[in-house]
C-alpha cells in the first residue's frame, strides 16, 4: 500500500493521518499493529503496510488514578482517572491505548467484549502537534 519504512516514525505519520496501520507478513500473511520489520511467526523480513477498521472488542483493561507527570498534565490524576485497555482488533493483532467515553472512576460500568471503534485525538498545533489513537464504544 505504502512505500514508507515500518517503524515508529512511520506509524506517527499515519495516526495523524487518521489512519491505523500494520505490517503484514508476505510470506506467512501474519499482522502486525503497531507494525514491525519483520515477522516474528516465520522471520521473514518481506513486510506490507495495510490499514486496518479500527474495529475491536475491550480484552482488558485498568483505572488509573495515580497518573504518571505526563498524564497528570492533561489533567488525569486521583480525581480524574483514565481508562487503558487491550483492544483485540477485529483483524486479530492486539492494541494496547486509552479507552475514552468510559467513566474510570467507575470500573464496574466498564466491561470487557464492549465493542469500541479506533479514533484519534490530536493535541497542540504545528510541529508540537501530536495524535494519540484511543478507542471508543460505538
Amino acid at each position: 500500500m505504502e512505500e514508507r519504512p515500518f517503524g515508529d516514525i512511520s506509524y506517527e505519520e499515519f495516526l495523524r493521518e487518521k489512519k491505523l496501520m500494520g505490517s503484514r507478513c508476505k510470506e506467512c500473511g501474519e499482522l502486525y499493529v503497531p507494525p514491525r520489520h519483520f515477522c516474528f511467526k516465520c522471520h521473514s523480513d518481506k513486510m506490507q503496510w495495510e490499514q486496518v477498521s479500527g474495529k475491536g472488542e475491550l480484552a482488558a483493561f485498568t483505572c488509573i488514578f495515580v497518573a504518571p507527570p505526563y498524564m497528570a498534565r492533561r489533567g488525569y490524576g486521583r480525581n480524574n482517572p483514565y481508562c487503558t485497555g487491550v483492544v483485540k482488533l477485529e483483524e486479530g493483532p492486539r492494541v494496547v491505548a486509552r479507552i475514552e467515553g468510559v467513566d474510570a472512576s467507575k470500573p464496574e460500568t466498564i466491561n470487557v467484549g464492549m465493542v469500541l471503534q479506533a479514533d484519534f485525538i490530536q493535541e497542540g498545533e504545528g510541529e508540537e502537534a501530536t495524535t494519540t489513537l484511543v478507542f471508543k464504544p460505538i
